[in-house]
């Protein structure tokens, strides 16, 4: 496989110059475009957590809730019209080293889609709401714990290998999903009816524990990368932040499904206390994961700014924002939890700060489909050279 520097040299190289047709364009719309909603609706899911709140905040939640919902739409009628316009590419786009990698970014996009529901919809919604989303998540569990395991066994499988000293933190994206089940049971069993809660708790627990456990392997090979070959090239630097993603996915959802267990309900019937004790228990281990999150967003912002002259804008800068999003709503859960304002001023700068970010890269994605290096021969995720050069 090549290095990132070769990497970033063919993403710089000038492709092909001619005129294209719109239909061309959008034969390069790829899985990785699925970035754009889940930075979006993660902004939205942070606005509706904040702890300082004023008028009209709920709004301004609400409005980039429904432009996530337009986002997705459009992602998804897009990457139809692709693979309908190019038969056969709905297979290779899976298959396709790079590409591949992406595709659970739109399963990501669902479940954002079920947590916002939960803080935007059910307030404002009757009984039939809940049961929706519990429905929901049962298939979205059973669905992506199925496309999970399928998808590292084609990528173990698979005749072309990827190489180790190539790798990136988006190796972790096959399992991100399956462990954002335990965030969607995070969000929406307090508003369960209790008799349905331990069920989509303990599948929470259990699909967080295996997204967190495979992540956690693959960090470490991240770094085993990181000692050997040092930093990627500065484009893919920003993929670094990736890695804070599951610590702070798995420390908020351990928090919200011990806040939401149903007392007096089954297991906890017999055992009144283990409330009592869990809760204290997760919100321990969830400072204990707070800062291995902050250790990789140290690293990855250091490394972002050391090569900031040599960086520009592709799709994978959205990672500048979705797992920060995590990140910082686990910061703020914390706060909430120990009652510290300090805490959750801490979480209210960087919701700040990522509303910042996520208005930067939505002006610099579309001045990167104005300017050509978006949605054209040989500039996306797509590209055959990639595929090529593995080894």
């Amino acid at each position: 496989m090549p290095d990132s520097k070769e990497l970033e040299d063919e993403n710089r190289s000038d492709g092909y110059k001619g005129k294209i047709s719109l239909r061309e364009r959008i034969s390069h719309f790829t899985w990785a475009w699925f970035t754009l909603t889940m930075s979006t609706g993660g902004i939205s899911n942070l606005i509706s957590q904040q702890p300082h709140r004023f008028k009209g905040l709920t709004t301004i939640g609400t409005m980039i809730f429904i432009l996530f919902i337009v986002f997705l739409m459009l992602n998804m009628t897009m990457i139809t019209l692709r693979f309908i316009l190019n038969p056969g590419t709905l297979k290779s786009s899976l298959t396709h080293p790079t590409e591949s990698l992406f595709f659970p970014c739109m399963w990501l996009s669902f479940a954002i889609l079920l947590i916002n529901v939960q803080a935007y919809g059910v307030p404002a919604s009757g009984p039939w709401l809940l049961t929706t989303l519990r429905v929901l998540f049962w298939i979205y569990f059973g669905c992506t714990l199925v496309i999970g395991i399928g998808h590292y066994y084609v990528l173990f499988s698979a005749g072309q290998h990827m190489s180790i000293h190539s790798m990136t933190p988006s190796w972790i994206l096959p399992i991100f999903p399956v462990m954002l089940s335990g965030s969607i049971a995070s969000s929406i069993s307090s508003s369960q009816p209790p008799e349905e809660r331990l069920a989509i708790i303990v599948a929470g627990l259990a699909s967080q524990g295996l997204g967190f456990l495979i992540s956690f392997v693959m960090i470490a090979l991240f770094l085993g990368r990181l000692m050997v070959d040092g930093l990627p090239a500065p484009k893919l630097r920003p993929g670094i932040f990736m890695a804070v993603g599951p610590p702070s996915f798995t420390a908020l959802a351990l928090m919200g499904m011990a806040n939401s267990i149903p007392q007096g309900y089954t297991y906890f019937a017999q055992h009144p206390m283990a409330k009592d004790v869990l809760q204290p228990l997760a919100l321990f281990f969830s400072i204990f994961l707070w800062l291995f999150a902050f250790f990789f967003f140290g690293i990855a912002t250091i490394a972002c700014l050391q090569g900031v002259g040599e960086l520009y804008w592709s799709l994978i800068c959205w990672a500048f924002v979705f797992p920060n999003t995590g990140f910082a709503i686990t910061t703020i859960s914390i706060g909430n939890q120990l009652s510290s304002e300090g805490i959750k001023w801490v979480g209210s700068v960087m919701t700040v700060l990522l509303v910042a970010m996520w208005l930067f890269n939505l002006g610099m994605h579309v001045r990167a489909i104005l300017t050509k290096t978006m949605l054209w021969p040989g500039k996306d995720e797509d590209r055959d050279e990639l595929r090529h050069k593995m080894a």
